[in-house]
């Protein structure tokens, strides 16, 4: 895999991180400090509501990207392992979120985030019995760039964050 490749893998993670475990807030120690909620919910889609169903369908959407880079980025494994880094990924970011209480720990969250990134590996897998490999992997690096791009563009100079 290109270097490029890994590299735009490495920076989505961060993006991701940074959105999941701080909502795009540049004060992470107060964050940390300030608003610590540890919760803990081991019940799949318990509560659901509007908002929660909300939430479900953000953390699907933001983890397709996560999908669609691990088809580029990992040499030919099965989809069962890419899946499984996938899910450790979510787990990881969920734990995090529990040890320093800044979220709610959340079953289905870890669901739904595995759930996005399985779209995203099905899709690439799709795209890629129809579209040349290399075609692909510059098409989807170039519009997550824009995309990445776009929202940090909007995070600094537009949307106030309040955590």
């Amino acid at each position: 895999m290109k270097l490029s490749y890994k590299l735009l893998l490495s920076f989505y993670l961060a993006v991701l991180l940074w959105l999941v475990l701080f909502k795009f807030s540049f004060d992470v120690v107060t964050v940390i400090e300030y608003h610590q909620t540890r919760t803990l919910n081991l019940i799949p889609f318990a509560g659901l509501s509007h908002t929660t169903v909300r939430e479900m369908i953000e953390n699907v959407v933001v983890f397709v990207p996560l999908g669609l880079l691990f088809g580029i980025a990992s040499r030919p494994k099965k989809l069962w392992q890419k899946l499984g880094i996938i899910s450790a990924v979510s787990l990881g970011v969920e734990i995090i979120q529990f040890i320093f209480g800044i979220g709610i720990t959340d079953i289905t969250d870890l669901i739904t985030n595995t759930l996005g990134g399985f779209i995203g590996l099905g899709l690439y897998a799709l795209s890629a019995k129809h579209i040349n490999s290399e075609v692909l992997n510059r098409c989807i690096a170039s519009i997550l760039i824009v995309i990445v791009a776009a929202i940090l563009f909007l995070r600094i100079f537009v949307l106030k964050v309040r955590y």
